[in-house]
């Protein structure tokens, strides 16, 4: 079989990720790219000289040019952007959140299976070498069985004006960077969900309408609970992960070194026993692009992948429950989960 002929919608940072991904995996070719901005265009013929340029994106859809196209855009469109591709034959990779609600996944991914599609979301963090190392240690048993699982991001700063800061397009707070470690969490556990909790606080960034503190905790039906928190007030920072077991605990340190970035660049982890004694585990090697790599062989060969569309669906059902108990106060709510 020939290559997957892939489209870019939209060029900003991740999507220089993606071109970079795709000139790197066998089976997937860059044909077009489509961004309102004719600079970033110019950007992606860096790396692939030949690729075609659209300003419209329905005009690189309908072009012929493309088998599988990359969104990129902002969450409150990708939802709209999934069907587009899907009603005109085209698979679908979107960037996180899969959309803002979980019924609009439910409609995208029911739209895909009648065409015969694929529609899956790029979660990149579940291939973070920190992540995958602690992953690794917890289903090895080094620290017992996991009871407590804690999650962070963020600091004490301003937050951006750009629309990450902007609830009615990013989602909030608990979408932006939920969709990523919320993963995590549901990747990690087995045991059902009995409910989730939520909580915002507005407190002092008034230029933004994204929450500045936002805390999800997860209660699992064997009493295990997972906690994320996205903070623009914390003026001390938790650590990335914090993992108790019955044996002992990982704790994930943000690097010093890795500031300004502190959330793109992989934390410490440290394994402690159950004297307290330390020990900073090597970070396990990630092959780069492997989320392309098997995006390519399900494509091609029809090969499973780690990160299946019903995942990335559930999420946002966690989310959003989280974003209903916010508004109770943090009165649980039972996600609506699918299998």
């Amino acid at each position: 079989m020939s290559d997957i002929r892939v489209g870019l919608l939209a060029y900003g940072a991740i999507g220089h990720e993606h071109n970079q991904a795709v000139q790197a995996t066998p089976g997937l070719t860059l044909t077009a790219v489509c961004d309102a901005n004719p600079e970033r265009i110019e950007a992606a013929r860096e790396l692939a000289p030949d690729v075609e340029g659209f300003t419209d994106a329905e005009a690189m859809l309908d072009s012929g040019l493309v088998d599988l196209v990359i969104v990129s855009t902002p969450p409150d469109s990708h939802h709209d952007w999934a069907m587009k591709a899907l009603s005109r034959g085209t698979h679908v990779v979107l960037e996180k959140p899969m959309a803002l609600t979980a019924e609009e996944c439910d409609a995208a991914l029911a739209f895909a299976a009648d065409k015969g599609l694929t529609l899956v979301v790029y979660q990149n963090r579940r291939f973070d070498p920190d992540f995958v190392t602690m992953r690794r240690l917890i289903n090895d048993g080094a620290v017992g069985e996991v009871f407590q699982y804690d999650s962070f991001v963020g600091g004490y700063s301003r937050p951006c004006d750009y629309w990450h800061s902007d609830a009615a397009v990013s989602g909030g707070a608990i979408f932006d960077w939920g969709s990523h470690y919320l993963d995590q969490v549901l990747n990690l556990f087995t045991s059902p969900i009995a409910h989730v909790s939520g909580m915002n606080h507005k407190r002092k960034w008034t230029h933004v309408t994204n929450a500045d503190h936002a805390e999800v905790v997860v209660t699992f039906e064997d009493g295990t609970q997972a906690t994320f928190v996205h903070s623009d007030l914390a003026a001390a920072r938790k650590p990335k992960f914090y993992v108790l077991g019955t044996e002992g605990a990982l704790v994930a340190e943000w690097d010093a070194a890795a500031e300004p970035a502190v959330a793109d660049l992989p934390a410490r982890v440290f394994l402690y026993d159950a004297t307290g004694a330390a020990q900073e585990i090597p970070l396990d090697d990630v092959t780069p692009f492997t989320f392309h790599e098997e995006l390519a062989r399900h494509l091609i060969d029809g090969a499973a992948m780690q990160v299946s569309p019903v995942q990335s669906r559930n999420v946002v059902a966690v989310m959003e429950a989280a974003e209903a108990s916010a508004l109770d106060l943090g009165r649980p709510v039972v996600p609506h989960l699918v299998t």
